[in-house]
């Protein structure tokens, strides 16, 4: 069931990193929007602005911004701009993750120098970087959300590499949480269960793995991007105005799991 109220009413913020009408962001983005936040959207490249600029308009959004989160310039262009047309925001979402597909599968020994850096440049260090950038524009009081995934705590096959960064990226939360607090501003990343994503699909076995997971979660309907969009609306208004540094789960259950059931393997 959809969830509406005005909750976010007078609320403005940024998400950065949907890909298209499956990712999470757009998930978070969608139940955002029904509860009457006013959003901008970010993205990368003309392939994205086509997927990125329907969804944006289809929800009233006038700014779909350009910004490479490895680019200094186009970082401040977006600050600037939003400075310049509201003031301040009272979100963010950073859903910005990428490996070269190649090295999401087999051994993570094998890791290439060049790969690990780029991805944690883009899936963790990009984080500090955008709120080192915003933080003058955020509110008192305001909320920045990241999302993760379980493969930061435990062994996940061929997740390589972003597990290393997811884990980073975690930690990275709970430190920039410390340092914003005094500002009253909360950091929290979402940690989703497996979805049928475009990101989810870069792994190799990803279709197994899923096929694991909804076999073993707890709870056994499909997870859903409103299950997603409504978590990450909690999280972003001031329902969690008490919570800051956590990883929240919404994988059904998923997590808590250590073996099957026995009859089940």
């Amino acid at each position: 069931m959809s969830f509406k109220s005005g909750l976010m009413k007078g609320k403005k913020g940024l998400v950065m990193g949907v890909a298209n009408d499956h990712s999470l962001a757009w998930g978070i983005a969608d139940v955002l929007n029904k509860n009457s936040a006013e959003l901008a959207f970010t993205y990368q490249g003309e392939t994205l602005l086509k997927r990125v600029g329907p969804l944006a308009k289809s929800i009233g959004s006038e700014y779909i911004l350009k910004c490479d989160v490895c680019n200094q310039e186009e970082l401040e262009k977006v600050y600037e701009f939003l400075k310049d047309k509201w003031g301040g925001i009272d979100f963010l979402v950073h859903a910005i993750a990428y490996s070269d597909k190649n090295e999401l599968n087999g051994r993570y020994l094998d890791t290439s120098k060049e790969n690990f850096l780029n991805t944690m440049e883009i899936s963790c260090f990009s984080f500090t970087q955008i709120l080192r950038v915003f933080e003058p524009l955020l509110t008192e009081n305001s909320s920045v959300l990241t999302l993760t995934y379980g493969g930061s705590e435990r062994v996940i096959p061929n997740y390589n590499v972003m597990g290393v960064a997811k884990a980073a990226l975690e930690s990275s939360v709970r430190y920039l949480a410390t340092d914003l607090g005094d500002n009253g501003i909360r950091v929290n990343a979402l940690s989703a269960g497996m979805m049928r994503t475009l990101a989810g699909s870069a792994i190799n076995g990803a279709r197994d793995m899923f096929k694991f997971s909804e076999k073993h979660k707890p709870l056994k309907y499909n997870l859903t991007l409103e299950n997603i969009g409504s978590s990450g609306l909690y999280l972003l208004s001031d329902l969690s105005a008490g919570v800051t540094g956590e990883v929240h789960y919404v994988d059904q259950g998923y997590n808590i799991i250590g073996m099957p059931k026995i009859k089940d393997l």
